[in-house]
């Protein structure tokens, strides 16, 4: 089935990972995609060297001057037209992204349908990119202030969200008149090249010049070159804090500009007052959706002391219920970890945890048998913890769920704050003054704060990103257009004279 797939979305079984548009080009080392679902090689892919970078970022310059002079809302029309085109392509897409990251199939169609969202937000938005009328203190002149495309745009995106990330960024740099260049994760470069496919028929269709979408496929190098290229005007970067640390110091160095969306580590406080069912719902999906391999993954939940009890046993009876297998099989609640080093790492928390006094509720282990040949399959895990132990603080990237209870809603909103991570969080609640204590100034310090839904699911409209060592990025909806524009102050004097600033007298 996923060979028929492939091959709607262009992808042979060796590929070159450089690409412009229609001129696709390597001279690096080969890189060897391989499903976590099953452990086969899906394709090949030829990363890029020096050279081959130094004719994308040619290509990318040249197009900017195009792309720039189009009208927005002519370059809303294209994107437009791509957001028709992964309607087309969307069962495919849906399936190679599950199949190469691990999703289940609805998640992998459902971040399709997240492209396609950004795409209808960012056509809307072609046609508005407002600026402000400003009053002048001086006498006929008028200020106002206007937003203009900075040029080339750099995304960096990771494995968790291959399509998704990336679409969110460029639909947006698009329309604001910005050429894109993209670094994919080296474990999901299939899922780039298969966009890229999508972008070139739009692009043909139309006549578009090379290198309005670019892609750069590689390792560490590859990224480098990005971060560190004064041509590059904007790095948008989703992936480890650790990573996103090291991009931010880079692009610092030449002046440049970031948007960082890095590490998650969410909670959500249940308390007296909760719905136990729609905590439930919203903790399981949280921490277990994508193998606990979402940003926005609940990875902690803070429990007040009269219903821990009672939620602690819902949750494990939950637990029990969760089937795990591969990501294609609708009936399947949970995929695979990406691969085998995240299997280690998710065992090495395991270990921590039992090391630093926590309790393990629910116990982990890797998946053996038919099925789950791939090693990558694991269990969820439930553990008691105080939130002060060091691999609380810590994102794990793996469905580990830590439970904690508290007596008086500040300190529970504390404990949720007590993190270095500020990227979703949320509160159930039935109580009008606790919701509202928790949005308020003295309530959660995270970019996304919920009521009553989970933390994980994001809408497309609203900002996304969050504080603190998520990086302080904001993508997607909001204003968050205005990462890709620069902002111009003008000032017109319509009248016969010049007055002065500050009232001076300057005579000739």
């Amino acid at each position: 089935m996923i060979a028929e797939h492939l091959k709607i979305l262009g992808i042979l079984g060796v590929n070159k990972g450089c690409s412009t548009g229609q001129k696709a080009f390597s001279s690096g080392p080969e890189i060897i995609s391989y499903s976590p679902a099953d452990g086969q090689e899906i394709a090949r892919v030829g990363s890029s060297d020096a050279s081959d970078y130094d004719t994308l970022i040619h290509a990318a310059k040249s197009a900017a001057s195009f792309w720039k002079q189009l009208p927005a809302p002519k370059r809303g029309e294209l994107v437009r037209q791509f957001g028709e085109r992964l309607r087309f392509y969307k069962n495919a897409l849906g399936h190679l992204v599950s199949y190469e990251m691990g999703k289940s199939l609805q998640e992998g169609l459902g971040e399709v349908q997240e492209m396609i969202d950004i795409c209808d937000f960012a056509v809307g938005l072609s046609r508005q990119l407002y600026g402000l009328q400003i009053q002048s203190e001086r006498p006929q002149h008028r200020m106002m202030e206007q937003w203009h495309p900075l040029g080339l745009v750099g995304i960096i995106s990771a494995f968790n969200f291959p399509v998704a990330v990336w679409c969110w960024n460029a639909a947006l740099a698009w329309v604001c008149g910005n050429v894109c260049i993209w670094k994919p994760s080296e474990k999901t470069p299939l899922c780039a090249l298969a966009c890229q496919n999508i972008w070139n028929e739009v692009a043909q269709a139309n006549r578009l010049p090379e290198g309005i979408s670019c892609v750069l496929t590689g390792g560490a190098d590859a990224g480098a070159w990005l971060t560190a290229d004064s041509r590059v005007n904007l790095i948008s970067a989703t992936g480890s804090t650790r990573m996103g640390r090291a991009v931010a110091i880079k692009v610092a160095e030449r002046f440049g500009k970031c948007l960082l969306e890095l590490g998650g580590n969410n909670a959500i406080i249940v308390t007296a007052h909760a719905d136990i069912k729609m905590t439930v719902m919203g903790t399981v999906f949280g921490s277990v959706g994508t193998a606990g391999q979402r940003c926005t993954s609940t990875r902690r939940l803070i429990v007040h002391e009269s219903v821990y009890d009672s939620v602690k046993t819902a949750l494990c009876s939950a637990y029990e219920q969760i089937r795990i297998g591969n990501p294609l099989d609708a009936s399947h609640h949970m995929g695979p970890l990406i691969d085998k080093a995240a299997v280690a790492q998710y065992l090495d928390a395991i270990e921590q945890i039992k090391k630093q006094g926590g309790r393990l509720v629910i116990e982990g282990g890797v998946l053996n048998g038919s099925g789950y040949e791939s090693g990558c399959y694991v269990k969820p895990v439930i553990a008691e913890c105080p939130n002060n132990l060091s691999i609380v603080q810590q994102e794990t990237f793996a469905p580990i769920l830590y439970l904690m209870k508290y007596t008086e809603l500040e300190e529970a909103i504390l404990m949720q704050n007590d993190v270095p991570q500020g990227l979703s969080s949320a509160i159930m609640t039935l109580n009008l003054r606790e919701a509202e204590t928790f949005l308020s100034a003295n309530g959660s310090d995270c970019g996304i704060a919920n009521v009553n839904i989970g933390t994980s699911g994001a809408e497309i409209g609203g900002a996304f990103g969050g504080e603190k060592e998520t990086g302080g990025g904001r993508e997607s909806g909001s204003d968050a257009w205005k990462n890709y524009m620069r902002r111009q102050t003008n000032t017109i004097n319509w009248g016969h004279s010049l007055p002065l600033a500050q009232g001076i007298a300057f005579d000739l």
